[in-house]
């Protein structure tokens, strides 16, 4: 019950800690107005997935928080639809201005990427880059020519209402997704579909510094940046593992483990460890692969933990579906909340925090059985096997013994004979007579 006890108190101590770094929080500026002006930074590197989502709204309710100025450095090759319409959304609405720079020289913004510079307060290129062909495409399966364009008209019209948003050229922006061009850097700027081209960001800086630019909700606030505090903000550990799983060589390795280890299992029941991993690889390899939303993905690794941990109390494993039990948990509440939008996020300290009281009650119950397993039988007539008995009768090889109590007929099991008063532990007990041997 102590050790029950002192799991409880880091519960609560982790409930008590408050919201995790995912939260948002109603926290005071932490400058003032005669303080140097402050940047976030984000790199906005690779595939536009559900991580990058997520990474993109931390990083702006960061910047708001501290009522600062949020820079997101763009580099990607495109990515999911869906995925994009949430990040140009959270910039759209930000209450600080947001400003996105395809950035450093020979990076690109091509397909999502345009939509989420052209949704940016201020939109900026470094030389050499390039923005455009942002043409829908179907991953994965074949699309009606009908189809094709309905998504393609309703792409258009996105970026022309983006570009008329910030007054840039929305028929320019349009031919982005309706003839996939691309711009380079100066046509870019030519044709109004980015405000800056700036090589260095101390010298993007100085240029919009003066630009006024209009939030989401109406207000109206002039850029300050010169000589501001630059703040980066790093992927934290969750979004690094998503990231990572994300990997297409990770997903092809996953899903291969899942079904190696789960075909072991069916071909040798009862080695426990091989379908309890498959199970979970199998699972974060569909994440992986995108046929699994990462709330889907969660959930169902969580009910396999329930599974896994229920099944525990029924099997005799000494612990290895317990701790498969536990692995789930902890990937399934990463996956469920990882993603989830309007404040819906765990903080990675509760999630830590609880999978190891959940490890070590479980440690607490399979310590319990174990000794309940090797503890001796306090019952019936096989709670005599161990104990020592005193010879009644000359044992030749039988005789009679006194233990509990009580005389017993008694077979010698080796050794010629043993003489009254002589003592002897029982070793087995058949029927009415006991087993015993010498003590020597």
């Amino acid at each position: 019950m102590r050790q029950l006890f002192f799991l409880l108190v880091i519960v609560g101590a982790a409930l008590v800690a408050g919201p995790g770094p995912g939260v948002p929080a109603q926290a005071s500026p932490r400058f003032s107005a005669q303080e140097r002006p402050r940047v976030v930074v984000l790199d906005a590197t690779g595939p536009v997935v559900p991580v990058m989502a997520h990474y993109i709204a931390r990083g702006i309710e960061r910047a708001e928080e501290e009522r600062a100025v949020c820079l997101i450095r763009l580099n990607t090759p495109g990515g999911l639809y869906t995925v994009t319409q949430g990040i140009v959304g959270r910039i759209v609405n930000a209450r600080t201005p947001v400003i996105v720079y395809v950035s450093p020289a020979g990076s690109w913004a091509a397909s999502a990427g345009s939509f989420i510079a052209m949704g940016a307060h201020v939109a900026a290129m470094a030389p050499g880059s390039r923005i455009g062909t942002a043409h829908p495409v179907a991953v994965g399966e074949e699309q009606e020519e009908v189809s094709v364009a309905k998504v393609t008209a309703d792409a258009a019209a996105w970026m022309r209402s983006l570009a008329e948003l910030r007054g840039r050229d929305a028929g320019a922006a349009a031919k982005m997704v309706i003839e996939s061009r691309s711009f380079s850097a100066g046509e870019a700027l030519k044709q109004r579909l980015v405000d800056v081209v700036a090589a260095s960001e101390a010298e993007l800086f100085k240029k919009i510094s003066g630009r006024r630019v209009t939030l989401g909700d109406g207000r109206r606030v002039t850029l300050q940046l010169a000589g501001a505090v630059v703040e980066a903000v790093r992927p934290n550990w969750v979004e690094r593992f998503l990231a990572a799983v994300l990997n297409p060589e990770i997903a092809y390795l996953l899903l291969t483990l899942g079904m190696i280890g789960l075909m072991v299992e069916l071909y040798h029941p009862g080695l426990v460890f091989p379908g309890v991993a498959g199970g979970i690889a199998l699972l974060l390899g569909l994440y992986s692969l995108g046929t699994l939303e990462a709330y889907w993905g969660g959930l169902l690794l969580i009910i396999l933990a329930f599974v896994f941990l229920v099944a525990e109390a029924f099997v005799s494993t000494h612990g290895l579906l317990g701790a498969g039990g536990v692995t789930a948990f902890f990937f399934g509440s990463v996956l469920l909340f990882s993603t989830r939008g309007g404040g819906l996020r765990l903080g990675t300290g509760l999630v830590a925090a609880t999978s190891l009281t959940l490890a070590g009650l479980l440690a607490l119950l399979v310590t319990a059985v174990v000794r309940g397993q090797k503890r001796r039988i306090q019952t019936g007539c096989e709670e005599l096997v161990g104990r020592e008995a005193v010879v009644r009768e000359r044992l030749k090889p039988t005789g009679t013994v006194f233990v509990a109590g009580e005389r017993w007929q008694a077979v010698l099991e080796e050794g010629a004979e043993a003489v009254p008063g002589e003592k002897v532990v029982v070793t087995g007990v058949e029927g009415l007579r006991l087993k015993v041997r010498k003590k020597f």
